[in-house]
């Protein structure tokens, strides 16, 4: 394996799969107590995660990159204990070393957070908090299979702001069967009630194996509405524009009063732009300098494979620059900050922009509303 190459930032993901209870929506990597075996409980959790950060230290010595983001993301990374979460920040700092600003989230429900929990978390180095808000409606959490109070979603972003924390983001998602358009109003105006730094908004993809996808395919509850997604993104987009919250990927949106981005995402800003970073814990995915390779899914496994000091990776690809160069395009395409022209055909370039899907901005093409409404069919014509 290659060292992570200098001058690109390098970012940490911790993987914390544990969940309270499984949403009907999601195909993460998750794990409910009752499905755990042997060896894969939350209590040893921490001490495998850190075993791995040593492990990465080894592979990608003896230069080592200092980290600039960290991102602990779930399931729930708020079920540990603080200690255990600050246990695997300090294992990464004291590994590598934390650049200086480095951005440090984690995810959160919001009904497993307190006031003293998140004061701990940010004396312990976090500096970014993203709850999991989904709706505002308790009819839609309840089709999502979302368990939390929509009310503690004010609470949790309001302790998170006495804690100190310097970023607060929501995550929302749209077109769940039986949502209106009131309730998606309803839902993006109570998002910015809360006065967020950060809005992530998705549209509600059925994914296979779950159990919304079978209820859509057996008819219990109906199959999600392109046009319906389509009015809900406007929706939205126009509320947070006006809000001081404008996009820098299509699904994101951030505060950028001084024009810095100091708000954006900076860890998924790697992702986006093909830079590095490691994967810790199950099932985490890492990136390096062209080598893509995955941890095995089940904790079990995974504490068997750190505990006997193996690599917990399950597979690996070295892609070839082909390769590298399309997963460029489909990924900056999407980017506020717009796709570099080299990149891709000048004569495919002009026939997004002939049909009022992008624009020219220095040299880079950076879509139109419309063009982000068919981000997926600009994507196909830009790669044949």
């Amino acid at each position: 394996m290659s060292a992570a190459p200098a001058g690109v930032p390098f970012g940490v993901y911790v993987h914390v799969p544990f969940c309270a209870v499984r949403c009907g929506y999601c195909d993460f990597n998750t794990y409910t107590a009752t499905e755990l075996g042997d060896g894969g409980s939350q209590a040893a959790y921490a001490g495998h995660a850190a075993t791995e950060v040593e492990y990465a230290a080894a592979v990608l010595g003896p230069d080592l990159p200092q980290v600039a983001t960290v991102f602990f993301g779930g399931g729930t990374p708020t079920l540990l204990p603080v200690g255990d979460l600050t246990r695997i920040l300090s294992a990464i700092d004291s590994t590598f070393g934390l650049a200086p600003g480095a951005e440090v989230t984690t995810e959160a429900n919001p009904d497993s957070v307190t006031p003293e929990s998140l004061a701990a978390l940010r004396a312990g180095g976090f500096n970014r908090v993203s709850f999991g808000m989904q709706s505002a409606v308790p009819h839609v959490l309840r089709v999502l299979e979302r368990t939390h109070d929509p009310a503690n979603v004010a609470r949790a972003v309001a302790w998170a702001r006495a804690a100190g924390f310097e970023q607060v983001s929501l995550d929302l998602i749209y077109g769940t069967p039986g949502e209106s358009p009131a309730d998606w109003t309803t839902s993006v105006e109570a998002a910015l009630s809360c006065e967020p730094d950060h809005v992530s908004a998705y549209s509600l993809i059925l994914e296979e194996g779950t159990r919304l996808a079978r209820q859509v395919r057996t008819g219990v509850i109906p199959a999600p509405d392109e046009d319906d997604l389509a009015e809900k993104y406007v929706v939205a987009d126009d509320a947070l524009t006006e809000a001081g919250l404008h996009w820098y990927e299509v699904s994101n949106w951030a505060r950028d009063q001084d024009g810095t981005g100091a708000a954006r995402c900076r860890h998924n800003e790697l992702y986006w732009t093909s830079a590095s970073w490691w994967g810790v814990g199950p099932g985490a995915h890492s990136h390096v300098a062209g080598e893509r390779w995955w941890n095995v899914k089940h904790p079990s496994a995974y504490a068997a494979r750190t505990s006997a000091g193996e690599s917990p990776a399950q597979d690996r690809e070295v892609l070839d620059q082909e390769t590298r160069t399309l997963e460029r395009v489909l990924l900056e395409v999407r980017l506020r900050d717009g796709l570099p022209l080299d990149l891709v055909d000048h004569k495919r370039v002009d026939e997004v922009i002939a049909r009022g899907l992008g624009v020219l901005e220095h040299d880079r093409l950076v879509l139109t509303r419309r063009g982000r409404l068919l981000a997926d069919a600009v994507e196909r014509e830009l790669v044949g």
